[in-house]
This record gives C-alpha cells, structure tokens and sequence, in this order.
C-alpha cells in the first residue's frame, strides 16, 4: 500500500486546494480560478477523528526489524529510524530504548509528543510531516540539540516555551506550520529561545536577538492575539469536519442496510435476471454489464474524493488514510475472486511412477561413479540461498530435493541405498552434491558376468578341440580307399643339403685314438 504524502502548505492559494494522489510530483493547482482568500489552519483541540482501521501500534518487532544495523538488539540501540510507517501514536520507545541519540519519525501520523522524555542522550529528533499541533513533553530530553518540526500542524507558537530548559538545543525547523505565518514569528522565537544558532536553516545574528529582546513585550501581544483567533477558527472546521464525518457514517450504514441490489431484503433473481431455459445467451452479457458499471461507478468517487477541495488538516490525512485503505481492500478482495488455486504438481503418478521435474529451473549433472559404484547428483542451487531452506529426500529409485517449496524430482537409473547417501554442499559455489551408493545387486550381477565370460571361453575351448577330433577322421585309410597314399609322400627325416665340390668336415670324437684334448683350445660349437 502505498503511504500517503499531503502536499505541503497552499501558501500562495486563496482557496483550498484539491488533493493530490500520493507519490505525485509537481505544485498543486487551484480548484477555482477566482481570486482565493487566505489559506485557512486548522488545530485540533479534541481528540482526533477516529480512523476507519486502528492506528498502527510501535512493537518490539518493529523496532527490531529497524534495527539490523546492531544485530537487532534494541536496548543498546544509538540510532532508530521509524519513517513512513503510518505510525499515529509515540510508545514504549522511552522504555525499551534509552541510548538513543538519533530518532527519525518523519512522515507518519503522529499527533502528540509524548513518552520521549526518558530519551537523556538524544540529540536528534525529527517529526518532519506528521499532525503534531503543540510542542510539549521534550522536557527530558537534556541532550537534544536539534529538533525538526517542519510541515506540521503547531499553531499554538507560545507552545516553544517548554524548549527553554533543554539548554543545549542549538537548531529549530519550524517552516511549513501554521505558526511560521503570524507577524513576528520569527523575532518571537529568537527572544524566547535564548540558546537557538539556527532557525529554519538560517543562522541567527547577535543584532538579530538584540532587536527581538528589545521588542519582546510587543511581538508576544501580538502573537497571543493571532493564537486566540486561530484557536477559535480551528474549533469551528474542527465541529465541521466531525459532522461531514458522522454523515458519511451514517450513508454508510444505510448502504449496508440494503443487502439486496434491488433495494429489497430478497432479492427475486428470476425477475431481475432471465432464465436458464429461455434467455441462456442474454445473461452473460448482462452480469459483464454491471461489473463494468460497478467498476465505472468505482473510477468516479475514486476521481472525486481525488478532486474535491481539502484543506491540509489532520482530519484530510487521515481521511486520505482511510480512503486509500478502502481501495486497498477492495482491490485485495478482488485479487482475491481472480486468483486462481494452481493444482498440486504430480510427481508419482497413480500407478506409483515417478516423474523428472524440475519446477525451480535448476541446472544439474548425474554421474553414474563406476569406481565407488555410487551415483552422484549435482545440483546448481543458488550460491547465496540458506540451505534451511532446501530439504532432500532420497527414495531406491528416486531423489527429490525442495528449494523454496518447489520441487526437484529425479529418476535414477538404478536403485539406491536411501540409508547410506550423503549430502554436501559446496562453500564456493553453493551446489548441492548428493552421493548415493547403489545396492547390493548390482556387484553381484558383475561377479555373474565375469563367471559367464569364464565359461563361454571354456565352451569355446571345448569347440576348438572337437574340431580338432573331426580333423583327425577325415584323414583318409588306405585300406577302404585306392587312393594313394599322399600322407607319406614327404619323408619325415630331414636330410641335410649337399653342396657341390666340397668334402664333409669329419668331426673327432673322443674315442678317436688320435685325439687329444688340449684345454688351451676352446671348444668346438
């Protein structure tokens, strides 16, 4: 939802302005192009107009969630930043954070000052665009040394007289209030705040503070009379805006009090609409009709609240509030009526198959590790992602893995141990490695192949010698045959080649007589 931000004061307008969209840019532009009379402030002196949702309440869980910067630790806290959170009332800060130095509550809806007096060492203190109307409660704060109430609501300039005894207060802001327009606003402050240096971002002189001195007793009537009919002013828009309140209450109410769009407490729908049997073709068109006519009626108060002329009060922020909380809901519950529930994935089917998903668009290896006999799943899950909040289930035939409640479902080609698997992941990239042992018969099975290669090189062994065998009845017997006998046409001694021309070396023996041995001679080869 987006926060409201009111355009600043209509100084140069004579009339009210018209609202502005929040987040629009740019000035406003008047309503009426007649010449405008001065710009109307209003302060509250009653309580504040009630909201249509309860205000939103300072919890110990926002203020952690404010403070990361120390570890979410609040009682240690130097600095707070509590901005733009539609906050409408000050609480237990002053007790749940007493270092505070620097406290940031700009563009809430803060009508009071109130429970920051405990604050001792607070230096800073911005309340820059809330509803704030009086100064008042800052007392305590004995450190604070610059405070920023620009663009509130403080009409009641007399109000700075409480800033006297935080002696150590050296820089004000106080543009944009309703105070900053009375005769003497600026000589009133100066004399009435000794110790300021700096005054809506300007420095002030020592001739400056003398002449306010000088000319205090008269600046401080006239001041006082500007408060009184400023009061009187407010207290009457103040009666004005309670009632405008109470009578958009009350057409509310007689809205509501009609629950049938015929303006009966039973609607007849055979009346309004036709029938099923007769007209089929005529109601779709007609219930697409007063959608479109409700959506238009719609976009038409939407461009008139936006139009209407508002002065900048506290009542207008709020009811700005509470105008965009309206919208806010109607369009949640229409989101709502269109949001269609997307059905469960299937990831086993009926007859218990399992199905490769992969929902999270992640990119992944599988390695089947022969060595280890183990497959091993390699998942690209994000480098910066918790692992808290990835859950791994390893089935026999399956592996599945949630990142972020989507599934990541995996078929394996063979089945697993799910007791033994680990999961790991990696410190530099992030990937999830998930080792899964296969079973036992999967070792078993390769014993079995290598028996089988055993016996087929035994069978073809046995093949080699029966052929052999058949061989060996081929051979032909000469007495069943007159064939010749071709088998001993080769003589099996083998007889040594004579050459032509020389004798055969006549080797001795040792029993030759005339033999000697002689050792010196080496032996003949």
């Amino acid at each position: 939802m987006g926060r409201s931000k009111r355009p600043f004061p209509p100084f140069a307008f004579d009339r009210p302005p018209c609202r502005r969209r929040p987040g629009s840019h740019g000035t406003l532009t008047a309503c009426a192009r007649s010449p405008p009379p001065p710009p109307v402030w209003i302060l509250a002196q009653a309580g504040p107009l009630p909201s249509a949702d309860p205000p939103v309440p300072v919890t110990e869980d926002l203020i952690r969630r404010n403070a990361e910067h120390n570890d979410c630790v609040i009682f240690s806290l130097e600095e707070l930043s509590l901005h733009q959170q539609e906050i409408e009332k000050l609480e237990h800060i002053d007790k749940w954070c007493r270092d505070l130095k620097i406290l940031y509550l700009q563009n809430n809806l803060i009508g009071k000052i109130e429970n920051v007096s405990k604050l001792k060492k607070l230096e800073y203190l911005n309340l820059a665009l809330n509803n704030i109307e009086k100064i008042e409660n800052l007392e305590g704060c004995e450190g604070l040394t610059k405070l920023d109430l620009t663009v509130n609501f403080i009409g009641e300039l007399s109000s700075i007289q409480t800033l006297r005894h935080n002696i150590h207060l050296k820089e004000l802001f106080l543009m944009g209030n309703p105070c900053a327009d009375f005769d003497g606003y600026r000589q009133f402050v100066v004399a009435t705040l000794e110790q300021l240096k700096w005054l809506d971002g300007k420095e002030i002189e020592r001739s400056e503070r003398i002449q306010a001195l000088q000319n205090y007793p008269v600046i401080e009537q006239q001041i006082r009379e500007q408060e009184k009919a400023y009061c009187l002013k407010r207290a009457k828009d103040k009666e004005e805006a309670q009632r405008k309140l109470q009578e958009e209450h009350e057409n509310e109410g007689k809205k509501r009090s009609n629950p049938g769009f015929d303006g009966h407490w039973c609607t007849d729908i055979s009346a309004t609409l036709p029938s099923l049997e007769s007209k089929h073709h005529f109601q779709a068109p007609e219930i697409q009709e007063e959608h479109n006519k409700n959506k238009i009626d719609e976009s038409e108060d939407d461009l008139e609240f936006w139009n209407k002329p508002s002065l900048f009060t506290p009542e207008s922020r709020l009811e700005t509030l509470r105008h965009m909380e309206k919208q806010r809901k109607d369009q949640e519950k229409l989101s709502e009526k269109k949001k269609k529930v997307k059905p469960p994935r299937t990831l086993i089917t009926e007859d218990g198959k399992a199905l490769n998903v992969n929902e999270p668009k992640l990119d992944f290896s599988l390695k089947d590790d022969e060595k280890h006999n183990q497959i091993i799943l390699d998942l690209a899950v994000y480098r910066y992602m918790d692992t808290s909040l990835i859950d791994v289930d390893v089935q026999p035939t399956y592996v599945r893995v949630m990142v972020k409640g989507k599934p990541f479902q995996l078929v394996l080609p063979a089945e697993v141990k799910p007791d033994s698997s680990s999961a790991k992941r990696s410190q530099t990239t992030g990937h999830l490695v998930i080792c899964m042992p296969k079973v036992e018969e999967v070792i078993a099975s390769g014993r079995q192949t290598s028996k089988n290669a055993r016996t087929s090189l035994n069978s073809s062994r046995e093949q080699t010698s029966r052929r052999n065998k058949q061989i060996e009845k081929l051979e032909v017997d000469p007495s069943k045959h007159s064939f010749p006998d071709v088998t001993n046409i080769v003589q099996e001694k083998n007889h040594t080649p004579r050459r032509l021309g020389s004798e055969p070396k006549i080797i001795p023996s040792e029993e030759d007589p005339d033999f000697e041995d002689n050792p010196e001679v080496p032996p003949l080869i």
